[in-house]
């Protein structure tokens, strides 16, 4: 359902009063047609407009799924509007209520790292494998509310694999591609240095670590994505005088 078009009536306008006290914060409706989406469907929230509206065209970008009773609310946005799991989250307080859930995106953000540490003047990097994917990668993960990407970098690194990281300046490479087809995803890797020598995995994501020296670890990588990250990181360490050739 991610990423389809979608038609609402709106219901609750912005505004209007909440049952259990205050105003919704956001438009509220029904989707027309909702047939076309699996599930119990409760209604639509729209985020992006800030005016009562009576109908809305656009497309869907979340949903929240409550764990109790597998019902679902789908979340809206104008076609031209991007917004990422903290947004989202954010916005839909007054919904949620302190229940359990599962939020899906069709936009996600995360950020990461090529970690190194230097042995015998050369550098060994950090690669991990993760548990959904068991591919060999860099640590990432999702930004969350209030962080700048360099301080998710440095908070995922670490919960991932206990490892206290230092960024370099003027460093960054964008990653852009699809999961399954239908969720955006960027991913912001920086370089970044560490002199802690002891790894602590997170065992319910990370299957399993590995430092290696360049070439080991551009053999080890399976996407072109990160081949090309690493070279780049390669690159900039021999420029900086950090490593030789």
């Amino acid at each position: 359902m991610l990423g389809k078009n979608v038609r609402i009536t709106v219901t609750e306008k912005i505004g209007s009063p909440l049952k259990n006290g205050g105003s919704y914060p956001l438009n509220f409706g029904r989707v027309i047609n909702n047939e076309n989406f699996p599930g119990c469907i409760l209604g639509a929230v729209i985020m992006g407009i800030d005016h009562p509206v009576g109908v809305f065209d656009g497309k869907i970008i979340a949903y929240i799924k409550f764990c109790d009773d597998d019902s679902v609310i789908l979340i809206a946005s104008p076609k031209s509007k991007r917004y990422i799991n903290y947004n989202i989250e954010e916005s839909v307080n007054f919904l949620t209520l302190g229940r359990d859930y599962v939020l899906e995106c069709l936009y996600e953000r995360s950020c990461g790292a090529v970690v190194f540490r230097m042995i015998n003047e050369t550098p060994r990097f950090l690669l991990i494998r993760n548990k959904r994917s068991s591919h060999w990668g860099f640590p990432k993960g999702h930004m969350e509310f209030g962080e700048t990407p360099e301080e998710t970098a440095v908070r995922e690194v670490l919960e991932e694999t206990g490892i206290h990281i230092k960024i370099l300046p003027d460093f960054v490479c964008k990653s852009e591609y699809t999961i399954q087809g239908r969720i955006e995803k960027t991913v912001n890797i920086f370089l970044a240095s560490t002199t802690d020598t002891k790894t602590i995995i997170q065992k319910d994501e990370i299957e399993d670590y590995i430092w290696l020296k360049y070439k080991e670890a551009i053999n080890t990588v399976k996407f072109e994505n990160d081949k090309v990250i690493l070279e780049n990181a390669r690159k900039y360490l021999i420029e900086n005088k950090i490593m030789t050739e």
